[in-house]
Protein backbone atom coordinates (compact mmCIF):
# COMPACT_ATOMS: atom_id res chain seq x y z
CA UNK A 1 0.00 0.00 0.00
CA UNK A 2 1.58 3.66 -1.02
CA UNK A 3 1.68 5.88 1.42
CA UNK A 4 -1.08 8.46 0.26
CA UNK A 5 -3.46 5.27 0.31
CA UNK A 6 -2.18 4.23 4.38
CA UNK A 7 -2.81 7.86 5.23
CA UNK A 8 -5.97 7.54 3.71
CA UNK A 9 -7.12 4.51 5.10
CA UNK A 10 -5.66 5.58 8.53
CA UNK A 11 -7.90 8.69 8.35
CA UNK A 12 -10.99 6.74 7.30
CA UNK A 13 -10.17 4.35 10.03
CA UNK A 14 -10.30 7.24 12.35
CA UNK A 15 -12.97 9.05 11.21
CA UNK A 16 -14.92 5.86 11.23
CA UNK A 17 -14.08 5.11 15.07
CA UNK A 18 -14.57 8.74 15.27
CA UNK A 19 -18.11 8.67 14.37
CA UNK A 20 -18.92 5.23 16.01
CA UNK A 21 -18.25 7.03 18.91
CA UNK A 22 -20.28 10.08 18.35
CA UNK A 23 -23.12 7.83 17.61
CA UNK A 24 -22.49 5.78 20.79
CA UNK A 25 -22.87 9.11 23.08
CA UNK A 26 -26.33 9.52 20.86
CA UNK A 27 -25.81 11.93 18.30
CA UNK A 28 -28.44 12.03 16.15
CA UNK A 29 -26.87 13.46 12.64
CA UNK A 30 -23.42 10.85 13.47
CA UNK A 31 -25.33 7.83 11.46
CA UNK A 32 -25.28 9.97 8.41
CA UNK A 33 -21.72 10.67 8.54
CA UNK A 34 -20.96 7.32 8.63
CA UNK A 35 -22.30 5.81 5.29
CA UNK A 36 -19.82 8.26 3.49
CA UNK A 37 -16.79 6.99 5.53
CA UNK A 38 -18.18 2.91 4.54
CA UNK A 39 -19.67 2.86 1.43
CA UNK A 40 -17.27 2.18 -0.70
CA UNK A 41 -16.06 -0.66 1.30
CA UNK A 42 -19.37 -2.14 2.27
CA UNK A 43 -20.13 -2.10 -1.64
CA UNK A 44 -16.47 -3.67 -2.66
CA UNK A 45 -17.29 -6.10 -0.03
CA UNK A 46 -21.13 -6.13 -1.49
CA UNK A 47 -19.69 -7.29 -4.95
CA UNK A 48 -17.12 -9.66 -3.76
CA UNK A 49 -19.65 -11.71 -2.42
CA UNK A 50 -21.99 -11.42 -5.02
CA UNK A 51 -19.48 -12.42 -7.30
CA UNK A 52 -19.38 -15.81 -6.12
CA UNK A 53 -23.37 -16.37 -6.48
CA UNK A 54 -24.96 -18.27 -9.70
CA UNK A 55 -25.41 -16.38 -12.54
CA UNK A 56 -29.18 -15.07 -13.07
CA UNK A 57 -28.70 -13.39 -9.02
CA UNK A 58 -31.16 -10.90 -9.15
CA UNK A 59 -29.48 -8.77 -6.00
CA UNK A 60 -26.95 -6.19 -6.78
CA UNK A 61 -24.04 -4.97 -4.95
CA UNK A 62 -25.46 -1.07 -4.57
CA UNK A 63 -28.85 -3.05 -3.30
CA UNK A 64 -27.20 -5.44 -1.25
CA UNK A 65 -25.14 -2.69 0.95
CA UNK A 66 -28.55 -0.26 1.23
CA UNK A 67 -30.18 -2.99 2.64
CA UNK A 68 -27.63 -4.20 4.71
CA UNK A 69 -27.49 -0.53 5.78
CA UNK A 70 -30.93 0.14 6.80
CA UNK A 71 -30.82 -3.09 8.89
CA UNK A 72 -28.08 -1.51 10.91
CA UNK A 73 -29.60 2.39 11.18
CA UNK A 74 -32.78 1.88 11.11
CA UNK A 75 -35.81 0.47 13.01
CA UNK A 76 -36.15 -1.56 16.02
CA UNK A 77 -32.62 -3.72 14.70
CA UNK A 78 -30.64 -0.57 14.91
CA UNK A 79 -27.64 -0.86 17.14
CA UNK A 80 -24.56 0.80 19.08
CA UNK A 81 -21.06 -0.50 17.78
CA UNK A 82 -17.97 -0.69 19.76
CA UNK A 83 -15.90 -0.11 17.37
CA UNK A 84 -14.44 -0.62 13.78
CA UNK A 85 -14.24 -4.56 14.19
CA UNK A 86 -17.87 -4.79 16.13
CA UNK A 87 -19.28 -2.80 12.85
CA UNK A 88 -18.06 -4.67 10.42
CA UNK A 89 -18.89 -7.96 11.48
CA UNK A 90 -22.76 -6.49 12.25
CA UNK A 91 -22.29 -5.88 8.32
CA UNK A 92 -21.40 -8.97 7.58
CA UNK A 93 -24.05 -10.86 9.66
CA UNK A 94 -26.70 -8.22 7.84
CA UNK A 95 -25.49 -8.66 4.64
CA UNK A 96 -25.17 -12.73 5.29
CA UNK A 97 -28.90 -12.76 6.64
CA UNK A 98 -30.22 -11.24 3.57
CA UNK A 99 -28.48 -13.87 1.14
CA UNK A 100 -29.88 -16.31 3.01
CA UNK A 101 -33.27 -14.64 3.15
CA UNK A 102 -33.33 -14.41 -0.27
CA UNK A 103 -31.99 -18.13 -0.75
CA UNK A 104 -35.04 -19.35 1.13
CA UNK A 105 -37.65 -16.91 -0.75
CA UNK A 106 -36.79 -18.30 -4.00
CA UNK A 107 -36.85 -22.02 -2.81
CA UNK A 108 -40.58 -20.73 -1.11
CA UNK A 109 -43.65 -22.71 -2.99
CA UNK A 110 -44.94 -19.46 -4.32
CA UNK A 111 -41.69 -19.36 -6.16
CA UNK A 112 -41.46 -22.34 -7.37
CA UNK A 113 -40.55 -24.19 -4.30
CA UNK A 114 -38.32 -27.28 -5.43
CA UNK A 115 -39.08 -26.48 -9.19
CA UNK A 116 -36.42 -24.72 -11.21
CA UNK A 117 -35.40 -23.95 -14.73
CA UNK A 118 -33.58 -26.14 -16.42
CA UNK A 119 -30.66 -24.67 -18.11
CA UNK A 120 -29.62 -26.02 -21.32
CA UNK A 121 -26.22 -26.32 -20.78
CA UNK A 122 -25.61 -30.19 -19.57
CA UNK A 123 -22.67 -29.16 -17.89
CA UNK A 124 -24.75 -26.98 -15.45
CA UNK A 125 -26.77 -29.28 -14.73
CA UNK A 126 -24.82 -31.67 -12.89
CA UNK A 127 -23.99 -28.14 -10.89
CA UNK A 128 -25.16 -28.39 -6.99
CA UNK A 129 -28.75 -25.89 -6.38
CA UNK A 130 -27.06 -22.75 -4.94
CA UNK A 131 -30.12 -21.86 -2.43
CA UNK A 132 -30.02 -25.31 -0.83
CA UNK A 133 -25.59 -24.84 -0.59
CA UNK A 134 -26.84 -22.08 1.07
CA UNK A 135 -29.03 -22.94 3.39
CA UNK A 136 -27.23 -26.03 4.24
CA UNK A 137 -24.19 -23.67 5.34
CA UNK A 138 -26.57 -21.19 6.91
CA UNK A 139 -27.20 -24.06 9.48
CA UNK A 140 -23.71 -25.59 9.52
CA UNK A 141 -22.37 -21.73 10.53
CA UNK A 142 -24.65 -21.45 13.25
CA UNK A 143 -23.71 -25.07 14.79
CA UNK A 144 -20.03 -23.83 14.79
CA UNK A 145 -20.84 -20.59 16.35
CA UNK A 146 -22.23 -22.81 19.32
CA UNK A 147 -18.84 -24.38 18.81
CA UNK A 148 -16.25 -21.37 18.19
CA UNK A 149 -18.23 -18.37 17.89
CA UNK A 150 -14.66 -16.70 16.72
CA UNK A 151 -14.31 -19.08 13.73
CA UNK A 152 -17.86 -18.67 12.88
CA UNK A 153 -17.81 -14.78 13.05
CA UNK A 154 -14.19 -15.31 10.50
CA UNK A 155 -16.09 -17.75 8.21
CA UNK A 156 -18.75 -14.57 8.16
CA UNK A 157 -16.32 -12.33 6.91
CA UNK A 158 -14.62 -14.52 4.72
CA UNK A 159 -17.32 -15.51 2.70
CA UNK A 160 -20.28 -13.70 3.32
CA UNK A 161 -18.70 -10.20 3.37
CA UNK A 162 -15.91 -11.52 0.44
CA UNK A 163 -13.12 -10.14 3.26
CA UNK A 164 -9.44 -11.43 2.06
CA UNK A 165 -7.58 -12.89 5.01
CA UNK A 166 -5.92 -10.24 6.04
CA UNK A 167 -8.76 -7.59 5.85
CA UNK A 168 -10.73 -10.22 8.31
CA UNK A 169 -7.50 -10.53 10.55
CA UNK A 170 -7.54 -6.56 10.84
CA UNK A 171 -11.45 -6.54 11.82
CA UNK A 172 -11.36 -9.75 14.27
CA UNK A 173 -8.02 -8.07 15.60
CA UNK A 174 -5.67 -11.10 15.27
CA UNK A 175 -2.66 -11.72 13.47
CA UNK A 176 -2.97 -12.93 9.75
CA UNK A 177 -1.44 -16.33 10.78
CA UNK A 178 -3.65 -16.98 13.56
CA UNK A 179 -6.83 -16.00 11.17
CA UNK A 180 -5.27 -18.41 8.02
CA UNK A 181 -5.23 -21.23 11.30
CA UNK A 182 -8.67 -20.40 12.04
CA UNK A 183 -9.86 -20.03 8.66
CA UNK A 184 -8.17 -23.57 7.89
CA UNK A 185 -9.89 -25.39 11.06
CA UNK A 186 -13.17 -23.50 10.27
CA UNK A 187 -13.49 -24.96 6.63
CA UNK A 188 -12.59 -28.19 7.63
CA UNK A 189 -15.23 -28.35 10.25
CA UNK A 190 -17.73 -26.85 8.19
CA UNK A 191 -17.11 -29.41 5.18
CA UNK A 192 -17.41 -32.30 7.79
CA UNK A 193 -20.78 -31.06 8.56
CA UNK A 194 -21.60 -30.24 5.22
CA UNK A 195 -20.66 -34.03 3.92
CA UNK A 196 -22.69 -35.50 6.75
Amino acid sequence: MSEPDRKAADSSVEGVTRVLAAIEQGDPRAAEELLPLVYEELRRLAARRLAREPAGQTLQPTALVHEAWLRLVEGDAAQRWENRRHFFAAAAESMRRILVENARRKQAVKHGGALGRQPLDESALAAPDRPDELLALDEALERLAAADAEAAELVKLRYFSGLTGQEAADVLGVSPRSADRLWAWARAWLLRELQS
